[in-house]
């Protein structure tokens, strides 16, 4: 067996049914087995999985028990020489794991590797190559130098955005989101330090190849990650969870650092939770006395792809009373979404690509070539009478 994939799933039925679609036309020509862990949506995830992808080795448990421990109850199961951890919420491209896979064989020294992540507007996810995060570089990014420095070899380490992104290049930390890794690498039956329920379980997994004497790379293969690390980043619950993950991190592999050093890290993340929860605060008591800003803006969704499928789509789009407007493109005369004028209109447009007309590798790319704050992805499936975006699924039941 060549690959095992694995991916944990929960309350994501449809991102899900989308994430598998693309894999089965990634996986053509590879020896491989697909896990989905169900970590007790109710949704109806599981029934679905088994009706739509027989196919797939459904593990089904009674409780949400983390991104960690579900991903080692498959881990346990894998038969492979390479195992992916893969989102629910990511669509891999037709030539992703070929590729990805071939560059490991070559390789024997490379324990794991990442891809190029890009958002449902086609930017970069920075997330997509990352620095182990030292007291310094952790502390350079709860303060804000990260940020503002995103290109410095210091201050900009977490990212690492001074490396190139189509290049390979050599990181240290490789993203939870799409991380194949050897397994030979992984000396332990657990693959994921269960004392992380969600966040940082990659980042100590990465570290502790480099640790072993195995290389990270990042790869730059395109992969749509919808949500990813910048959805929440200003929530209070996000800040609370990623940073205690990163506390865990730093106890765990820095033993010997000094009480001021972590008293100095664990006052900053104090302050960086404060502060959101005061901005979350403040927010809800504008809404009370409604001095909150209409931020409601007009959504256009632009149908592209065949002719033959524009009546079923205008169909769909007036049952569900969108605004729309059709465009009939092929994937060999589209060669850049900006031909098709779509951020001159005044509000979100999501440039809604028929999956029967073009490859997600093609939309990937299209998408991610001059991205557009307010152009974003969504996917008509004809056949199912479902349209996805990052915000909502519209789906004929």
């Amino acid at each position: 067996m060549k690959l095992s994939v694995i991916i944990v799933s929960y309350q994501v039925k449809y991102y899900l049914a989308q994430c598998l679609l693309a894999l089965a036309k990634a996986l053509q020509g590879i020896e491989a087995e697909v896990f989905v862990v169900d970590n007790h949506s109710t949704d109806g995830t599981v029934a679905f999985v088994k009706r739509c992808f027989p196919w797939v080795k459904i593990i089904q448990n009674s409780e949400n028990l983390g991104f960690s421990r579900a991903n080692n109850l498959a881990f346990r199961q894998t038969a492979g020489e390479y195992v992916l951890l893969l989102n629910p919420d990511t669509i891999v491209g037709e030539e992703v794991l070929c590729d990805a896979l071939k560059k490991m064989d070559e390789d024997t020294k490379i324990g794991g590797v990442g891809v190029k992540m890009i958002t449902e507007n086609g930017q970069k996810a920075p997330e997509s190559r990352r620095g182990v995060p030292t007291p310094m570089t952790a502390f350079y990014k709860i303060v804000g130098l990260c940020k503002r420095f995103p290109t410095h070899r210091r201050f900009g380490h977490y990212y690492m955005g001074y490396l190139p992104w189509d290049e390979v290049c050599e990181i240290e930390i490789i993203s939870g989101a799409f991380f194949l890794i050897r397994k030979s690498s992984v000396k332990t039956k657990e693959l994921l330090d269960e004392d992380f329920f969600m966040y940082g379980e990659d980042i100590d997994l990465s570290y502790r190849l480099l640790l072993d004497g195995w290389k990270n790379y990042y790869l730059p293969l395109s992969i749509l990650h919808y949500k990813g690390e910048s959805t929440s980043k200003t929530s209070f619950r996000y800040v609370h969870v990623f940073y205690k993950a990163m506390l865990i991190f730093f106890r765990k592999h820095n033993r010997n650092l000094s009480f001021l050093v972590f008293w100095a890290i664990q006052l900053a993340i104090g302050l960086k939770a404060g502060q959101a929860l005061i901005g979350l605060l403040m927010e809800q008591i504008r809404m009370r006395l409604g001095l909150s800003p209409d931020v409601s803006t007009p959504v256009l969704y632009c149908y592209l792809g065949a002719g033959e499928h524009v009546l079923p789509f205008e169909k769909f789009a007036n049952e569900h009373g969108l605004n729309y407007r059709s465009t009939v493109v092929t994937e060999t005369c589209c060669k850049d979404i900006d031909m098709l004028h779509l951020d001159t209109f005044d509000g979100d447009v999501y440039a809604v690509f028929d999956t029967n007309s073009f490859r997600y590798k093609t939309i990937i790319h299209l998408l991610s070539m001059n991205p557009k704050k307010n152009v974003h992805l969504g996917l008509f499936y004809p056949q199912a009478h479902c349209l996805i975006t990052a915000r909502e699924v519209l789906a004929d039941e």
